[in-house]
């Protein structure tokens, strides 16, 4: 499978500007449908790439939606199909192998090589590149736009954007981008919350008292901390360098549970 997979984005790369216009799509599927890839032309000669995989553990839960997670890493220019999907988070690890705590047992995993230039989303002149966050984040939307005409189901999902490191900057941004076009009526998507993984910010919660131990399974020792005030939660995982999925996946797995509401709890 995974060289069927390279030889088609192969393709896909070498394949003539003259089949792109503005907001169209060229997507691909996989023989049993668990994943989807393509590419989305944002701008005249700017080209994003994104890859869904489908949850196996998806479960029917009637009125709680089996929810998707759009993963945004950081850099800027840090690849989201490379790193967040191989490293940290995907199905399969940097040696192609199972890992065991994948998110894909909680939600269907959204990763975009973003902004363009990034991983294989590209541009055909360097005057393409974006120049700020705000720019990247109407491309992130023109692509949500088109995508979610594309895949089945997700206009309907309960969609959660994931950022590591700068990419929160890109969250935040990207999640204004996108409610302005949900509440202009162009863009019909369930966006429920944005999580901020080792990104900068000012964080006005106190930690020192009234908080929340965190666990993980039979284990007895202190893995992290949670607070939270109304809408707005803050997890501080503990013995977790940069690549917090990777040094502290259970306790990760659980925040992205609770987080998501996900029906396989």
């Amino acid at each position: 499978m995974s060289k069927l997979l390279v030889l088609r984005l192969c393709f896909v790369l070498i394949a003539s500007s003259s089949l792109f216009h503005v907001g169209t799509s060229i997507t691909h599927k996989s023989q049993d449908g668990s994943e989807e890839w393509g590419y989305v032309q944002v701008r005249p000669k700017a080209h994003m790439f994104w890859w869904l995989y489908r949850s196996p553990s998806r479960v029917d839960a009637g009125s709680k939606p089996w929810p998707t997670i759009l993963w945004l890493q950081g850099g800027p220019g840090g690849s989201g199909t490379g790193f967040g999907n191989f490293l940290e988070i995907g199905p399969l690890n940097l040696n192609l192998k199972p890992r065991n705590s994948t998110w894909l047992q909680k939600a269907h995993l959204l990763f975009v090589d973003n902004p363009v230039g990034t991983g294989y989303s590209y541009v055909e002149s360097g005057g393409e590149f974006v120049k700020g966050d705000v720019e990247a984040a109407i491309d992130m939307t023109t692509l949500l736009t088109e995508v979610s005409n594309d895949i089945v189901g997700l206009r309907n999902a309960t969609l959660y954007i994931f950022a590591e490191s700068y990419g929160g900057k890109f969250a935040v941004t990207l999640a204004l981008s996108l409610l302005q076009a949900i509440q202009a009526g162009n863009l019909t998507l369930n966006l429920r919350g944005v999580a901020l993984g080792n990104s900068s910010g000012s964080y006005l919660l106190n930690l020192s008292k009234e908080r929340t131990v965190l666990l993980c399974g039979n284990e007895k020792h202190t893995k992290g901390f949670t607070k939270s005030h109304e809408n707005l939660h803050f997890y501080w995982i503990l013995d977790a360098g940069h690549f917090v999925p990777v040094d502290q996946p259970c306790v990760t797995l659980n925040m992205v549970d609770a987080i998501t509401e996900s029906p396989a709890s």
